[in-house]
């Protein structure tokens, strides 16, 4: 106390040309500082407006009035960038999301979004940290391939041909051989492929980048550019992969919770007076700390996809005819209702389903015994359904060859991947788990647009 300091921010606010309320955005309370304005030109008083970046320099004393401890007494005041108040679209008061989403570039500077921006960091630091823990290496799988490693074929093209007037070869088509990489290219949906090659060399692996789908769906759940975390790990069954899934969501969460309070209990603030203008039978059961610490607390469920099937269909809202998507027979691809369900009404627990049919499931992932069903399993969570989705990989070469051709996929095309199970192939397992998903869950943010700086979505491409 009494120690001359220097603070250098943006200004939230400055009432009675005496009180500056300071943030330089590293948390989320700003320090009040009190500005004798017998001791400053009016016309630098007059500049001092909300979102100029200023400087000052104090003393650091105990606070006379309420809400902090300290303040500082303004010794010297320096405006750094001006903002002109008359069309700064960022004023003291409470703005919508959706206004805001127009305005990404600035968005960051507001109290919700800078906790979102914070939290999201903290998350990022704790994934690598969770693996290095682990005794996993990073590795960067390409964001150009000419794979398409979940078969959707919701792709964005890489080329330079030209848009008008591409070449074509005899048969009338594009002729990629004249395209940059001779073949047709496109952003990667996934680096799992890549990374089932790194397991198998170096063990245990994570992939943590940009993945792209060109899917037009205009809904609070898709992305178009997003971020994916992708473990592969040699010699891990599915019992294993559930295993580290849980672990890992847990210690996100946790680490999160303890480096991210003050952030998370403005965020939860801020979530309940979002529920409280909902009607009754649609507010949340839980306030965002209390679901957070739901998940750490409790053992995640594990439940097989039939014995889910068969808890759906004599379900309450199933018989009732309440689901947007009624269960009727085995085999059917279950929505975020119905895993909602399973984790809030029916376990009160995060569920890990798995053996899931395989004509809902990726090629790549292994056939059990059964012939009908592979060792997919889906992390469940409260309030948003799935967070992760992985299975044991099918090691076994001509099991998986004929489940290629069997999707349409030449297996000349992966050859590269099939080499695999040709040369030391071995029991070995992964999952992703789309990281804006998670942001989304630990920030309690309802549209997954406000969980990434700069969202992509079907027509926006802006800043």
């Amino acid at each position: 106390m009494g120690a001359t300091i220097q603070l250098k921010g943006w200004v939230r606010t400055f009432r009675s040309n005496r009180f500056l309320a300071l943030n330089d955005g590293s948390c989320q309370a700003s320090i009040q500082c009190v500005v004798d304005f017998e001791a400053f030109p009016e016309a630098l008083l007059r500049r001092v407006t909300t979102g100029a970046s200023v400087a000052v320099v104090g003393e650091l004393v105990p606070s006379q009035g309420s809400g902090q401890a300290v303040e500082v007494a303004v010794k010297t005041l320096e405006v750094l960038g001006d903002c002109p108040a008359d069309s700064y679209p960022l004023q003291p008061k409470r703005h919508s999301l959706e206004f805001l989403r127009e305005i990404a570039h600035l968005r960051m500077r507001t109290n919700t979004f800078g906790a979102v921006m914070r939290v999201r960091h903290a998350a990022a630091f704790a994934v690598h940290e969770f693996f290095n823990q682990q005794g996993f290496f990073y590795l960067n799988t390409p964001i150009i391939t000419a794979s398409d490693a979940e078969g959707a074929g919701e792709l964005f093209r890489v080329t330079t041909l030209p848009a008008d007037g591409a070449p074509k070869n005899d048969e009338g088509l594009t002729d990629f051989r004249q395209d940059f990489f001779e073949k047709p290219t496109n952003l990667t949906v996934s680096g799992q492929l890549e990374g089932e090659l790194g397991a198998m060399a170096l063990g245990k692996i994570y992939t943590f980048g940009p993945t792209f789908r060109a899917e037009n769906s205009n809904t609070t759940r898709h992305l178009s550019e997003f971020w994916m975390i992708e473990p592969e790990m040699a010699f891990h069954d599915l019992a294993d992969n559930m295993d580290l899934a849980e672990a890992f969501c847990k210690h996100i969460i946790k680490a999160v919770m303890e480096r991210c309070q003050e952030d998370l209990a403005f965020l939860d603030q801020r979530l309940e007076q979002e529920e409280k203008s909902k009607p009754q039978a649609q507010r949340a059961e839980q306030g965002l700390l209390e679901k957070l610490q739901f998940v750490l607390d409790n053992p995640f469920v594990r439940c097989t996809y039939t014995e889910a099937i068969d808890i759906l269909k004599e379900s309450k809202p199933n018989k009732k005819g309440q689901f947007k998507y009624p269960i009727e027979t085995w085999g059917a691809d279950l929505q975020s209702e119905h895993e909602r369900f399973l984790v809030e009404k029916h376990f009160k627990s995060p569920v890990i389903l798995f053996d899931y049919p395989a004509k809902i499931k990726a090629f790549y992932m292994r056939l059990n015994e059964d012939g009908q069903t592979v060792r997919a399993m889906d992390v469940l969570f409260p309030g948003i359904g799935e967070i992760v989705g992985g299975s044991q990989r099918e090691e076994r070469h001509d099991v998986l060859v004929e489940k290629m051709k069997a999707v349409g996929i030449d297996p000349e095309h992966l050859d590269w991947y099939l080499d695999t199970r040709k040369f030391g192939t071995c029991v070995h397992s992964g999952f992703g788990l789309g990281f804006e998903r998670m942001v989304q869950f630990v920030t309690g943010m309802g549209n997954i647009r406000d969980v990434i700086p700069f969202p992509r979505t079907p027509g926006n491409a802006e800043f």
